[in-house]
């Protein structure tokens, strides 16, 4: 028994030396460790808001018929910029044929009650010269042959009407030659010769021959999302990225922002609109994705540390620790609350509490995170 508990008693006194080992060994490691050391240093930052999108004209225009009928030529093509009143197409009218065999009846048998209006009012007249009948007779005889012509040049309108599809008299408002109503680039001509096309009208939208731009006033339209859209205000500048044009930016100016948002997958988005400064080094197509960034918060020439360098206590103050004296292994830190103003994520403001000659802690586990500043 007395073996078995002196055994024991060895084991543990073995156990309790190698834990002051370690104790006092990491002790002198954590004592012995060195820390690199930067300096805050002057600078601009910038808070962005990012929005998503595309670029598009200003205005399009959608070139529509104010005649029914088929498209016998195109004169334009995609791409192709043209001048206000240039042809863009001409459009053969088809007249229907029951409508056509219709008018053509009506003219037959105008012609015969104007045939019989004139004899009758030839018979009458003489009587009349004669003294036999009375003014009155005459009178409602002329008046009646009158309107029989009157009937049989309304069924001659009609058939014009029927076989050309443009009323006489309004050519200049119904034609077959279908003009560009301004100047522009063509997008899109979503027909081709051969198709019918309907005439706009009050009760018919039209068909679209053609639709067309002014490729030289462009404008962002994108998305941003809700925790960025207060911070936004029309007038503010706007860096325009677009995807087909790398290393370059346009400059555009906020002009809409949308007063309701719309969810989706969760997130609550708003319309933001902003026209874009183009230049004539560079052609900008419809619908080319760009990304936009929104200035809203910027500082110039102040005091910068890298976010990664703070530190918080359990109060959540933000704090540095600076060097106070010595080096290596023999240098000391003391703690310097600090007051921070913007980030934008990499480096953050330091409004009070720093001095641009302070010497800054590097703690080891934000060495691998970034590159200190000597």
């Amino acid at each position: 028994m007395k073996k078995i508990i002196k055994i024991l008693m060895i084991v543990v006194f073995i156990a309790a030396v190698i834990g002051v080992i370690i104790y006092f060994g990491n002790k002198n490691s954590q004592a012995n460790e060195t820390y690199e050391t930067t300096s805050p240093f002057m600078g601009n930052i910038e808070v962005k808001a990012v929005a998503t999108g595309e670029v598009k004209p200003l205005k399009t225009i959608e070139i529509k018929p104010n005649i029914s009928g088929v498209i016998k030529s195109i004169n334009v093509a995609e791409g192709q910029y043209v001048e206000k009143g240039q042809l863009i197409c001409e459009i053969k009218v088809v007249p229907n044929v029951q409508s056509l065999n219709a008018a053509r009846q009506s003219i037959n048998a105008a012609k015969i009650i104007v045939d019989q209006e004139r004899r009758n009012f030839g018979r009458t007249s003489t009587l009349y010269q004669q003294g036999v009948l009375p003014r009155q007779d005459y009178d409602n005889a002329n008046a009646t042959y009158q309107s029989a012509l009157q009937q049989l040049k309304t069924a001659e309108y009609d058939y014009k009407v029927a076989q050309t599809g443009v009323a006489p008299g309004l050519e200049a408002y119904a034609t077959t030659r279908i003009l560009a109503t301004a100047s522009g680039m063509i997008l899109d001509i979503p027909v081709e010769v051969g198709n019918m096309v309907q005439e706009i009208n009050n009760f018919s939208t039209g068909t679209t021959i053609t639709t067309m731009a002014d490729v030289k006033k462009m404008i962002f339209e994108g998305k941003v999302d809700e925790a960025e859209v207060g911070k936004l205000k029309e007038g503010m500048k706007i860096n325009v990225s677009i995807g087909a044009i790398p290393n370059k930016t346009f400059t555009a100016i906020l002009d809409f922002i949308s007063p309701q948002g719309v969810a989706s997958n969760g997130v609550v988005q708003f319309e933001i609109k902003a026209p874009v400064q183009l230049d004539s080094d560079n052609f900008i197509r419809a619908g080319y994705s760009a990304n936009a960034e929104v200035v809203t918060q910027e500082a110039k020439n102040v005091l910068l540390v890298k976010t990664a360098h703070v530190r918080y206590d359990e109060n959540q103050k933000p704090y540095v620790e600076v060097l106070k004296s010595g080096k290596g292994q023999d240098a000391t830190y003391e703690k310097k609350y600090i007051t921070l103003g913007i980030t934008d994520g990499v480096n953050v403001q330091v409004k009070t509490g720093l001095k641009k000659s302070d010497k800054i802690k590097i703690w080891n586990n934000d060495l691998k995170k970034d590159k200190p500043q000597q």
